[in-house]
């Protein structure tokens, strides 16, 4: 799916302060020219792809989304050392103050997808179109806006909620609202989505990777499993997401395979392509950053090779024996070779790499050219929420059945009978972490049960004492506050 790169309406620009990373310095996107609305059919598909672009930003999925699981202790930083990632490792070591670089990339990358959502939601009604595509486009839109937000509100809490564009003439000055609010909205939003998207099997050619109904119910599942106060919510939507036609790969790798993009196993992912026409650098980048920043430093096994995220022992020790998902997601010592090559633990500063987001040499010749997807929403996923869900209804034997398959495919053996609540709970969070871990989902496991304490008590137990309850919440940053005035801060900070 290429659809992204039909881009070209016009876009104003915010100044950005001088940072110490060249893409750093790239003004943000963060407002639209509300002037420039569609009239006709061509046109509101492309506003709609603009929508999807900020996902593949560094302010989110090619950087700042996957750096969270440093922050959630899967890692460290390791890179170049010295200053290299300074924002990342504050954030990791529980320091972060308003003025964190990477907390100001997550708060300006999720505005301006909303702000085009909300261009589509407000002109694609009263086109006259084909039906089938205006009712797509606003059930895109919708996904979209809601996708960005909760992004948001699991970062920052409360935040202002904007569902028309903003112009000259709008309020240009919004208050933040309670998160109670803004996830009401995106649960209208999804399930609005979830009614008019298309299924995943009717998409064909360049559009193959849009927004599709079971993105939307599985990640209206996932909101559900986040506020932990509808169980049997999570389990309605993931069973309907069952019968949608996916399924889980055969094999764990293929997950991370160019060749296997947008698979039977994928239910939303970020689309990437080698030769983007772009600065590897700039917002407009099509490229991947995954196998350029985590390729091991100094090993000539991909294009680039920074070093970035570096597993630590303790994550490793967390694979169960003979879990062949370590092959596929770890490079260490005396492991499998990687296209050919052996890894030494002299790459990094813990003896570990990630290899699941790795290009190959021969597909991927340069360091700005990676063409692989990053995963949002997978089956696997979808099969552990429904676990833990059906778990915490008290219905444990059954909750075991969604969760030995994500098991089996790994080869393990079915989890241990006779667990009580308390333990299987534990059990599917561990499955969770080293199923998607460097995924970006692992920090918001930590911040969502019990209240962002089974977080804090496992930040504590490996160390990060630091970590206290404000944390759970990032600052919102003071640039922001300065444009701003009527934005309140979070607690703490």
């Amino acid at each position: 799916m290429k659809f992204i790169k039909k881009i070209v309406f016009v876009i104003a620009i915010f100044a950005c302060t001088q940072c110490s990373n060249d893409f750093l310095e790239k003004t943000p996107l963060d407002t639209i020219n509300t002037s420039n609305y569609p009239s006709n059919a061509n046109e509101l598909i492309t506003l709609v792809n603009g929508a999807y672009q900020p996902l593949q930003w560094p302010k989110l999925y090619n950087l700042r989304m996957w750096t969270s699981d440093i922050m959630a202790g899967n890692s460290i930083v390791g890179a170049g050392g010295g200053s290299d990632g300074i924002e990342t490792q504050d954030n990791a070591n529980f320091v972060t103050t308003t003025d964190n670089q990477g907390v100001l990339d997550i708060w300006r990358g999720p505005w301006p997808g909303i702000l085009m959502s909300n261009m589509v939601l407000k002109v694609a009604p009263d086109l006259a179109i084909d039906e089938n595509i205006k009712k797509r486009s606003i059930g895109e839109a919708y996904f979209l806006r809601a996708h960005y937000y909760f992004i948001l509100v699991r970062y920052f809490g409360d935040l202002p909620l904007i569902t028309t564009p903003q112009s000259s003439d709008s309020e240009l000055y919004p208050e933040r609202v309670s998160k109670d609010l803004i996830y009401q909205q995106i649960i209208s939003d999804l399930e609005d989505a979830a009614e008019l998207l298309p299924n995943k099997s009717q998409y064909s050619g360049n559009d193959i990777g849009r927004a599709n109904r079971g993105a939307a119910l599985a990640e209206l599942a996932e909101v559900y499993l986040t506020l932990g106060n509808n169980w049997q919510k999570v389990v309605d939507l993931t069973t309907q997401v069952e019968g949608l036609g996916f399924g889980l790969n055969t094999n764990y790798a293929d997950n991370f395979n160019p060749a296997n993009e947008n698979s039977i196993e994928s239910l939303f992912e970020v689309q990437y392509e080698s030769n983007g026409g772009y600065s590897f650098w700039s917002n407009e980048n099509q490229s991947a950053w995954t196998s350029t920043f985590m390729g091991p430093r100094g090993s000539n096994f991909v294009g680039g090779g920074w070093g970035w995220n570096q597993p630590t022992q303790e994550f490793i020790d967390s694979y169960e024996p003979n879990d062949n998902r370590k092959d596929a997601t770890i490079l260490y010592p005396d492991g499998p070779a990687f296209d050919g090559k052996q890894y030494s633990a002299s790459y990094s500063t813990t003896g570990f790499n990630v290899r699941k987001f790795l290009v190959p040499l021969s597909l991927s010749s340069s360091y700005d050219n990676s063409p692989l997807n990053f995963p949002i929403l997978r089956f696997s996923n979808v099969l552990l929420m429904k676990s833990e869900a059906l778990n915490e209804l008290d219905q444990t034997v059954q909750a075991a059945i969604p969760l030995n398959k994500v098991r089996n495919r790994a080869g393990l053996p079915d989890i241990a009978s006779g667990l009580s609540k308390e333990a299987f709970r534990i059990a599917v969070l561990k499955e969770r972490r080293v199923e998607l871990a460097f995924e970006g989902q692992r920090w918001f496991d930590l911040t969502r049960v019990n209240q962002g304490q089974y977080g804090l008590d496992f930040l504590h137990s490996i160390g990060k004492m630091n970590a206290a309850s404000k944390h759970l919440l990032f600052p919102i940053p003071q640039i922001e506050r300065d444009r701003n005035p009527k934005l309140t801060q979070n607690p703490g900070y």
